[in-house]
């Protein structure tokens, strides 16, 4: 529905003021109302669970979390782990069942993004924790301080951080939320009861996901969800963005094949007709047929050698050959992150099959 605003006039100081004029009115513009904002929702932000119940994985972790909850015990907490692990979405299904409808009042949260140096640690997280909350109930609540990402906090914050935790314990309790534990000083450690969330196993990745694909009604594949199961390596928000992704860049069915082509990674057929060339053709002929293939595929080499690892896990060979295959492409793939010439890496990539092929025809004889 459209609605009808007043424009003033505005001055040649460019200072908001109404000029005088005939009718002594502003002028009427009708502004067309806003798109229902349903559809454009992430679908990692709409399908992130809201209590400790709807969190995919990790049950032994939530219900111990949980159980503390409800006896008015939590302590402080280090939820550490990689991305898309559910760290997050349980504390603030926490905080929710903590505090109801008070969830924006009772709770500080601070990511990444914000400002988070000894100025905020002595200022704004000490004026947060130092206030008493006022609770109507039969037992106080403890106000909760969630630093995501601290990782990122600055060693001198995080020395600042340790007289806080201690000094405000009464009434407020704090949760820290990382990707990297060492990074996280040994001081903070001690003060927190640890939890590392792991990276989800398959099957729980694939529980939700059909779980979404009901709600939105979408046609997947067997070998559609399969293939957005393994792309993930256990990241459920990896894996709701390739499955929404896929579902816009594809209108019918998601198959395995739409999948790896949203993504951009290179086909498992695709794969193992490298590593066909790898291990049965010439160096040149080799190296002609798959800078062709990247070339008309738009494969990037890095993809290319990590899938190319995998699959060399897969076939038998002596146990000295993959030692030294495998660490060949490890160089190769540290190679390439650090931006060196694909051309020159791919005949490295050849050289290497090369070589190990040689080692192969030996240990047969």
């Amino acid at each position: 529905m459209a609605e009808v605003i007043t424009v003033m006039d505005i001055d040649d100081d460019n200072n908001p003021s109404p000029k005088p004029n005939n009718n002594n009115k502003g002028i009427n513009v009708v502004v067309a109302a806003a798109p229902s904002q349903g559809k454009a929702t992430p679908w990692v932000e709409k399908y992130r669970p809201q209590s400790l119940a709807d969190v995919a994985a990790h049950r032994d972790i939530v219900d111990t979390i949980d159980r503390l909850t409800s006896e008015n015990r939590l302590p402080h907490l280090l939820l550490y782990g990689p991305p898309g692990t559910g760290k997050t979405s349980t504390i603030l299904a926490v905080a929710r069942k903590l505090y109801g409808a008070q969830y924006h009042n009772m709770i500080l949260e601070l990511n990444a993004s914000d400002d988070r140096g000894i100025d905020v640690v002595r200022q704004q997280i000490q004026d947060f924790a130092s206030t008493q909350s006022f609770s109507f109930g039969a037992k106080s609540s403890v106000k909760l301080v969630l630093l995501d990402e601290a990782d990122a906090m600055t060693k001198d914050a995080q020395f600042a951080l340790r007289r806080v935790i201690e000094k405000y314990t009464r009434n407020t309790r704090f949760s820290l939320i990382c990707n990297h534990v060492n990074k996280i000083i040994p001081a903070l450690q001690s003060r927190c009861t640890r939890f590392r969330f792991a990276p989800l196993e398959e099957f729980h990745v694939s529980e939700r996901l059909k779980h979404v694909i009901e709600t939105e009604g979408l046609d997947v594949s067997e070998s559609g969800l399969a293939a957005v199961v393994r792309l993930s390596n256990g990241d459920m928000r990896k894996a709701l963005n390739i499955l929404q992704s896929t579902h816009m860049a594809s209108q019918q069915q998601i198959t395995e094949e739409a999948v790896y082509l949203c993504t951009g990674n290179p086909l498992p057929k695709d794969i193992e007709q490298i590593s066909y060339w790898l291990l049965n053709e010439s160096f040149a002929e080799s190296f002609k047929r798959i800078s062709d293939m990247k070339t008309t595929k738009g494969l990037a080499l890095i993809d290319i050698v990590r899938e190319v690892t995998m699959f060399v896990f897969k076939i038998k060979m002596p146990p000295d050959v993959r030692v030294q295959l495998i660490n060949d492409l490890a160089d190769i793939e540290y190679r390439l992150t650090f931006g060196c010439n694909d051309r020159l890496q791919l005949g490295s990539l050849v050289a290497t099959f090369t070589t190990a092929r040689s080692a192969l025809v030996s240990a047969a004889k």
